[in-house]
C-alpha cells in the first residue's frame, strides 16, 4: 500500500508503512547506514503528517516483516490481546498520542492497554512526540517485578551494581561490589559481565555472588550476563543461578546471530522458575537490547533501528522479566552519532518499554568514539529519571574496564536520589540502614572510625 501527502505544494509520496515509519523516524546514523532515512527535514515532516493518519489497526494488517518469513512478527500478531486494545482501536497514530497525553490516558488505563498494544504502533506514535511527550507518557506507567525485592514503585529508583574486571579475578570484582554496596546500589541486581566463557568460571562467579548475597542476607538478586545456553548447563550442573541473562533483538535473523530462539528461551525460562530461589516473586529473566542491533546483524530487513528495537520487547515481554535495559549508546557512533541521538533513543526506548508493560532500565552509556560526552550522559540520566526509569547502571568511576565503554556510576544514583527525591527498593532500603549503610532518610552515613561497627567490617571481609 502506497501512502503519500501534499505540503506546500509538493508532493511526497512513500512505497509502504515500513518506509513512512523510516523517514518519519528523528535522525540518527544508523538508519542513514542502512540507506532508509528521509534526505531532508521536509520528507521526515511529511511522513510524519502521514503516519499522524495511518489508523492503528493498520499494523495489524501489514507487517512491516512478513508473518511468514519472522518469528518475532508471529509472536506479535498471534499474541495481540485483541480485548485490551478495544479502547483504542478506532484511533489514528495522531488520535493515540492525543490520548495518551490526555488525563484519560492514567496509569490504570495505561496498564490494561499495554497486552492491546504492537511494539509498532509504540514506535509509530513515539516518532511524532517530542522529548517531553515521551517523558510525561513514561512517568505515567507502571511496572513492578520481584524476586528477592520491589523493584519500579512510583517514586523509586534501582541500581544495577556492575562489578565487571577485564580477568574475573574474584578479589577485584569483590572490591568493586564492596564499593557498590557501601555507596548505596545494587538492589536492580548484582551483575557481572564475564570476560571469560568457561564453565567452571562462570561457576565461580555465581557462587561468589550467591555466597555474598546469603552471607549478608542482602534482598537483592545476582546474575552473570553470559550465554542462555551456557546458563542452561550452569543450572543442571546445581550453579546457584537467580536470573537467567540474554541479549535479544527485533528479528529472527538477529536472534539468530546472538545464537539464541523462542524454544532456548522458553527452556532456559522453565528451568529458572523451577529452582524457585525468588522469595517474593518468580520474575526469573533479565534482558539486553540496543538501537542498531539488527541492522549490524544484516537483519533489519529495511526496517528503521528503533522500530527494531521495540520488536524486541515482544520477545521480552513473553518471559515477564524483572528487567530489561536498552544499553543506548554502547553499540557505537554507526548506529547513534552523537549525544543528541543517544539521548532521544533512550527516551525512545523507555518510552516504548514502558507502553508495552516492560519493567526497562537504561544503560546511559557512550563509547569513546562517539561524539558524546558525560553532560549528555548526566542529561539523559536526569530525563529518564523524571520519565520514572526503573533502574540505571551502577559502574565504579562509570568507567567500565572491562566492556570499555563510559556508563553512570554509584555517585550518579546517589545525585539522581537526591535531586528527585527518589527511593531505592523498599526492601534494600532497610537492608541499609540495618547496616547502617544510610540513615533513616536513606543518606549515606559519613565512615565511622571503627571498621567493625555498624556491620561495616563483616563488608569489608568480602575482599579479605
Amino acid at each position: 500500500m502506497r501512502y503519500g501527502t501534499v505540503i506546500a505544494s509538493q508532493i511526497f509520496a512513500f512505497d509502504d508503512l515500513k518506509q513512512v515509519m523510516a523517514y518519519a523516524s528523528p535522525e540518527r546514523s544508523g538508519d542513514t547506514l542502512a540507506g532508509i532515512s528521509a534526505a531532508t527535514a521536509q520528507e521526515r515532516m511529511a511522513a510524519r503528517h502521514v503516519l499522524a493518519d495511518v489508523p492503528l489497526k493498520q499494523f495489524l494488517t501489514e507487517a512491516l516483516i512478513p508473518y511468514e518469513d519472522d518469528n518475532i512478527t508471529r509472536l506479535i500478531i498471534d499474541n495481540h490481546d485483541v480485548l485490551a486494545f478495544a479502547p483504542v482501536s478506532h484511533m489514528t497514530v495522531g488520535d493515540f498520542r492525543n490520548w495518551l497525553l490526555s488525563e484519560h490516558a492514567t496509569t490504570q488505563a495505561l496498564a490494561a492497554l499495554a497486552p492491546g498494544l504492537t511494539p509498532e504502533m509504540v514506535a509509530a506514535v513515539s516518532k511524532i512526540m517530542r522529548n517531553q511527550d515521551l517523558i510525561a507518557v513514561a512517568r505515567k506507567c507502571r511496572v513492578i517485578t520481584h524476586f528477592r525485592n520491589t523493584i519500579g514503585l512510583g517514586g523509586h529508583l534501582s541500581v544495577r551494581l556492575q562489578p565487571n574486571h577485564p580477568t574475573d579475578d574474584l578479589r577485584g570484582i569483590a572490591a568493586s561490589t564492596l564499593d557498590g554496596l557501601l555507596m548505596g546500589s545494587g538492589d536492580a541486581v548484582i551483575g557481572i559481565n564475564p570476560a571469560s566463557d568457561s564453565t567452571p568460571v562462570l561457576g565461580q562467579l555465581l557462587r561468589m555472588l550467591d555466597e555474598v548475597i546469603h552471607r549478608f542476607e542482602i534482598p537483592t538478586q545476582g546474575c552473570v550476563l553470559t550465554h542462555v545456553t551456557n546458563t542452561i548447563k550452569l543450572m543442571e550442573g546445581g550453579a546457584p543461578v537467580d536470573l537467567v541473562f540474554q541479549s535479544i533483538g527485533g528479528t529472527e535473523k538477529t536472534n539468530l546471530s546472538f545464537g539464541v530462539t523462542p524454544d532456548i528461551l522458553d527452556e532456559a525460562y522453565e528451568a529458572a522458575l523451577s529452582l524457585k530461589r525468588g522469595t517474593i516473586g518468580n520474575n526469573v529473566m533479565y534482558f539486553e537490547t540496543g538501537q542498531g542491533s539488527a541492522l549490524s546483524a544484516d537483519a533489519n530487513f529495511g526496517v528503521d533501528q528503533q522500530t527494531c528495537e521495540a520488536r524486541a520487547y515482544a520477545l521480552a515481554r513473553r518471559y515477564k522479566p524483572l528487567l530489561i535495559n536498552t544499553v543506548v549508546g554502547f553499540i557505537g557512533p554507526e548506529y547513534l552519532y552523537d549525544g543528541k541521538q543517544i539521548i532521544r533513543a533512550g527516551l525512545e526506548d523507555h518510552f516504548c518499554g514502558k507502553l508495552l508493560g516492560l519493567p526497562i532500565g537504561c544503560d546511559i552509556c557512550y563509547t569513546n568514539h562517539a561524539e558524546a560526552d558525560q553532560d549528555d550522559m548526566d542529561n539523559l540520566l536526569v530525563l529518564l529519571g523524571a520519565a520514572g526509569v526503573n533502574f540505571i547502571m551502577g559502574v565504579p568511576g562509570a568507567d567500565d574496564v572491562m566492556l570499555n565503554y563510559q556508563s553512570t556510576s554509584f555517585h550518579d544514583a546517589l545525585f539522581l536520589r537526591e535531586t528527585l527525591g527518589l527511593k531505592r527498593a523498599p526492601e534494600f532500603e532497610a537492608w541499609l540502614q540495618r547496616m547502617q549503610i544510610t540513615d533513616d532518610a536513606g543518606r549515606l552515613r559519613p565512615p565511622s572510625p571503627n571498621p567493625l561497627l555498624g556491620g561495616m567490617g563483616h563488608l569489608k571481609s568480602l575482599v579479605a
